[in-house]
């Protein structure tokens, strides 16, 4: 599989993990220093993020990826993937969005790895 392949495949995965609440396979797709900054503008790096969607401030049913794309340079890359989610977050009821989420990645050891996200709508 190429790099492109394997990173869309790292969306994939993500999304899966999101739903299922996979602490450990989340993890093993992100850097240490990850982080992700809300369509509320917050700020949350990995443990804050894993914590609140443990503690069910964010619940993932379903996603159905529109498009994925990502481009790669060198060691870097970048990912923007559109997804009509089902979702339920900060105590609200399930809803439908369609999520255009924004993701730089490394390559650390070989291996690549989201290092930050950016969520919005499209």
């Amino acid at each position: 599989m190429n790099d492109i392949e394997t990173i869309k495949e790292i969306y994939r995965k993500y999304w899966v993990y999101l739903i299922e609440k996979d602490e450990d396979g989340l993890r093993s797709l992100m850097s240490k220093d990850y982080y992700l900054l809300h369509m509320t503008g917050v700020r949350q790096s990995v443990d804050e993020f894993i914590g609140g969607l443990l503690a069910g401030t964010f619940n993932y049913y379903s996603a159905e990826h529109d498009d994925i794309t990502a481009s790669v340079k060198e060691d870097t890359a970048t990912l923007t993937g559109k997804s009509r989610v089902i979702a339920a977050v900060y105590g609200g009821g399930k809803s439908r969005w369609k999520l255009r989420g924004d993701f730089t990645l490394r390559k650390e050891n070989g291996v690549w790895k989201l290092t930050s996200s950016r969520a919005s709508t499209y």
